[in-house]
């Protein structure tokens, strides 16, 4: 089957790599050094299994920028383009989305497009109607930033939102390109998919904060927060994942889709909704006030990065502790190896490890790395269990 991906983001590249195993695909971007990378066999995200993949398994797998390459003979296109949050507009920026449908209605009209980016709910019913097709589906993507492929290989359910022939087409191509047996598949209306996906990120981003809360009142009352945390996790309704403290979550997802949902739920009623977006600013402000009880003239922020083998900086939830800091006079210098440049977002990049621990008065990290182990006494972080 000749299959477009369109977008070579985590979503995007780990779906090309998944189906190009048993389908011709062709993955398009705007970027052309990304384009250059993938026909080179290299990735331009990282991820280790995509990485892997592309080093060492038969692919039919050809990136390129001409869109009437891309499209014209495609039966699936899957559209995975960023779709960032607009607080302005209370929305999702789909623009990039609608692009995509537009050159694909204007190349080949008969191909099935399947949204896999985030969008709001009732977005795929209101482009059905927008752009006079039925043509759309939307599939949700449930991918962790850096382990997407391996998410795709082993996935916790496939969910289309279109309960016909083709969507059951498209899940047997997802299940196909698995390792894992026996996924389970769900077909939804595109609706009720779109809420699939909202409300599971928002439910991550409510354990996120609430074992931050938790870790709150026991660093303002002198208590272990690791000891409640271990305490609360036995409990095998709860269980010992997804709470290790943070600095608040981050990253591509959780927090612009919280801030969708909550958008969504106009004229609903909620607490829960509105308190999970609140709670992560409450947090980061929190982090800010026990640092600056610390008195420091030079705070150096310890990796921009979200979480460990990432290269994603993109609302790390460190960076809303940086500006809350800058705020309130204090000098920042950073230490990321990832970046090339000499400054980020108007702070010093430190490029010798050395310098930057002898300069800073407070390392901040929001993951606790060995390499930092050695100036423990200067370190500031929550991380409990030193891992993701």
């Amino acid at each position: 089957m000749k299959i477009t991906i369109a977008g070579t983001g985590y979503v995007g590249l780990s779906n090309a790599v998944l189906l190009a195993q048993h389908n011709e695909v062709i993955a398009y971007d705007i970027v052309q050094e990304k384009v250059d990378l993938i026909n080179r066999g290299l990735s331009p995200i990282q991820d280790k299994e995509i990485e892997s993949y592309l080093d060492t398994k038969e692919l039919n797998l050809s990136a390129t920028t001409d869109a009437q390459e891309a499209f014209k003979d495609a039966e699936f296109v899957i559209i995975s383009t960023p779709t960032n949050y607009d607080p302005e507009q209370n929305y999702f920026d789909t623009s990039s989305v609608e692009a995509v449908i537009e050159t694909v209605q204007s190349i080949n009209p008969d191909a099935v497009m399947v949204i896999k980016s985030t969008i709001p709910v009732g977005y795929t019913e209101s482009l059905r109607q927008r752009f006079n097709t039925d043509n759309i589906l939307f599939s949700p993507e449930f991918l962790r930033e850096g382990r997407a492929l391996y998410d795709n290989l082993y996935p916790s359910r496939v969910v289309v939102g279109e309960q016909s022939e083709r969507a059951r087409k498209f899940a047997d191509l997802l299940v196909q390109g698995a390792i894992k047996e026996d996924v389970p598949v769900l077909f939804t209306n595109s609706t009720e998919a779109e809420a699939i996906k909202l409300f599971a990120n928002t439910y991550l981003a409510m354990r996120v904060s609430f074992f931050n809360e938790l870790d709150s009142y026991a660093e303002v009352k002198g208590l272990n927060a690791q000891h409640i945390i271990e305490g609360i996790g036995l409990d095998p309704r709860i269980g010992g994942h997804y709470n290790n403290p943070s600095f608040g979550y981050g990253g591509y997802c959780l927090p612009k889709d919280t801030k969708q949902l909550l958008a969504n739920f106009e004229g609903v009623p909620n607490a829960i909704i509105k308190a999970i977006v609140e709670s992560n600013d409450t947090r980061k402000d929190h982090i800010s006030d026990m640092i600056m009880e610390r008195k420091p003239k030079v705070v150096g922020i310890y990796r921009l990065t979200m979480k460990t083998d990432s290269d994603n900086f993109r609302q790390s939830a460190i960076q809303g502790v940086m500006q809350r800091l800058q705020v309130a006079g204090v000098e920042l210098v950073v230490y990321e190896p990832a970046l090339d440049s000499e400054e980020f977002d108007g702070f010093k990049v430190i490029r010798d490890f050395e310098e930057f621990k002898s300069l800073s008065d407070v390392i901040v990290a929001n993951r606790l790395a060995d390499e930092i182990r050695d100036v423990a006494e200067k370190v500031y972080t929550r991380d409990l269990f030193s891992r993701d």
